[in-house]
């Protein structure tokens, strides 16, 4: 039996363990952390479970499906959880996405393609409401030129050029107004991408924003799925224990500490388990840790066999802390049936009311016995001072102070006059993601998020690497999601395993690859685009007729398509 060695049990590492086993691979896997999961895992916040009650649920930070996810999604759908579904049936649909707007009515819109009238309704008033963004005609002449651009680019342009391009100098917001520099470049940016607008790639933002677009206007699930209980409890418990029951070897408690390379191949891993160190070893390696602990495992031996590998220390700096708070609530306070962006909050503030998704979860079950919500935030912005006097920033502030800043940046954007959803003595504590720790102030973030960079693309490897019995299976290596997420990790596994099917010769099928998904009636624009790019000429905004007439032809013939199938 071929024996592999798994680097790592993130969601990276059990999806190559999973496709593995099923292979017929021999699979050890060696995992830090004493849970499953890595960034993806759930947590009980210790001490606060009593009279019998377990532990409240806390976690790294809310998970998020949204459409374009596939390979995740496949992944899940293998595996079983109870009466006969699998971890995909414990999915849930969002209906509402929300933008916070401090002190004015939000923006609410569908997180699917209009299903009611109700929909369309709110679909059709949101003109009035982006007006309170104070975007002026021209600025939004701009950004949705700026979105069709992206949408009728070429492969060739957007990985040559825009993945070189900072999403600032895209969208040229020095030129407008500065709602469209606040809202539309700095608010976004952070939602979508957790940097910087000066920092964040054109390709890695414009790739996500258009997925999104595209999500909402096509019928089918909505752009906004979530879990229905913890994750452990609705995925990846229930992962772990089909992994061992098909035969993986999993070992919690068991951190790599070094890769063991002769200059030409891997010969070991040095593993501490339980405080014991030991060599194990395998045919084939597969590292599927973040980039910034990758980084130290990165020998020069390893170096001088794989010179591309020597990027993954420039890119394990090109990290940023996006992590979670978790506030209870004596009252269920779901703000809006989907997410919430505060695009307004100095600390980019996104969460979601937890309760209203976990069906069959009685949360007065859990901590004191007073809990009935939770509201689930995702911090992404850490060195803007708040609102607060002295307005210290979130590396700046104790635990006590970072709670309740982030907690009056709520208020602040969902209480308006005459409209109040949380009041202090809704507030029955907190938590803080575990991975933060902290005295007077930061002293550390465990696992940071890898940030997309412009023009980091020739720094990342590809899943099989120059050493022929090491492969990467990480969100930092080449996918076509191209963006730091549990999906892009779960991608990078399944090219692992190709790729070590390959160099092993084992008869076994490959795991399936899916590229992003590209509207076929935009296929004679983006062509356009290509050979256009091929000669040294910017994109064209208005490209030849019969280009054009080409495009009307194909978007009819998509719309009858679409007829036939709904009739059906």
């Amino acid at each position: 039996m071929t024996t592999v060695i798994v680097l790592g049990g993130g969601v990276g590492g059990m999806s190559a363990a999973h496709e593995l086993v099923e292979r017929g691979f021999t699979v050890r896997v060696f995992e830090r952390q004493d849970l499953p999961g890595g960034k993806a895992r759930s947590v009980s916040v210790a001490g606060t479970g009593t009279d019998g009650r377990p532990d409240l649920p806390g976690e790294h930070g809310f998970r998020f499906f949204p459409r374009f996810y596939r390979h995740v999604i496949d992944t899940m759908e293998r595996i079983p959880v109870e009466d006969g579904r699998s971890a995909a049936d414990n999915l849930v649909q969002a209906s509402r996405d929300e933008i916070a707007l401090d002190g004015k009515a939000p923006i609410v819109v569908p997180a699917w393609f209009p299903r009611t009238i109700a929909d369309v309704r709110l679909m059709l008033s949101d003109p009035k409401l982006v007006a309170e963004l104070h975007l002026t005609p021209d600025d939004e002449e701009e950004f949705a030129t700026r979105v069709w651009q992206l949408m009728t680019s070429s492969r060739e342009r957007a990985v040559q050029d825009y993945e070189r391009l900072p999403w600032t100098s895209y969208l040229g917001s020095k030129h407008q107004s500065e709602a469209f520099r606040r809202f539309l470049v700095g608010g976004l940016t952070r939602t979508l991408v957790a940097a910087t607008p000066e920092e964040a790639s054109t390709e890695v933002g414009g790739t996500v924003l258009t997925e999104l677009v595209y999500a909402t206007a096509r019928r089918g699930t909505s752009d906004d799925r979530l879990l229905c209980g913890p994750t452990n409890d609705v995925w990846l418990t229930p992962w772990l224990a089909h992994l061992r029951g098909a035969g993986v070897d999993y070992h919690l408690n068991a951190e790599v500490t070094a890769i063991r390379c002769d200059g030409r191949r891997i010969t070991g891993v040095t593993v501490v388990e339980d405080g014991r160190e030991s060599v194990v070893t395998g045919d084939y390696y597969v590292a599927a840790v973040p980039v910034e602990r990758m980084a130290p495992l990165v020998s020069k031996a390893m170096r001088e066999a794989d010179p591309i590998l020597r990027g993954i220390a420039t890119l394990a700096d090109d990290v940023a802390w996006m992590t979670g708070l978790q506030i209870y609530l004596s009252e269920p306070r779901p703000i809006v049936a989907g997410h919430v962006t505060y695009i307004e909050s100095p600390w980019a503030l996104t969460s979601i009311s937890q309760a209203q998704f976990w069906q069959g979860y009685d949360l007065s079950t859990y901590g004191d016995g007073t809990v009935r919500d939770i509201l689930s935030i995702d911090i992404s912005e850490w060195d803007k001072p708040g609102m607060i006097p002295p307005h210290k920033t979130a590396t700046e502030c104790t635990p006590d102070e970072f709670a309740h800043e982030v907690w009056e940046q709520i208020k602040h954007a969902v209480n308006r006059t005459g409209d109040v959803t949380l009041t202090d003595d809704l507030n029955r504590g907190w938590h803080l993601d575990y991975d933060i720790t902290r005295s007077h102030g930061v002293d550390a973030d465990a696992e940071p998020l890898l940030v997309n960079k412009a023009g980091r693309w020739n720094l990342r490897p590809d899943a099989h690497t120059g050493i022929p019995n090491l492969f990467l299976a990480s969100d930092y290596v080449r996918t076509n999601t191209n963006l730091a997420t549990m999906e892009a990790a779960n991608e990078a596994a399944r090219r692992a395993v190709n790729g070590i099917i390959d160099a092993s010769g084992v008869d076994a099928p490959y795991c399936k690859v899916w590229p992003l998904y590209r509207p076929w009636a935009l296929a004679p624009l983006r062509w356009h685009d290509a050979r256009r790019y091929a000669r040294g000429l910017p994109w064209d905004p208005r490209p030849p007729f019969v280009i054009r007439a080409v495009h009307w032809i194909t978007s009819r013939i998509g719309h009858l398509v679409s007829r036939v199938r709904k009739r059906r």
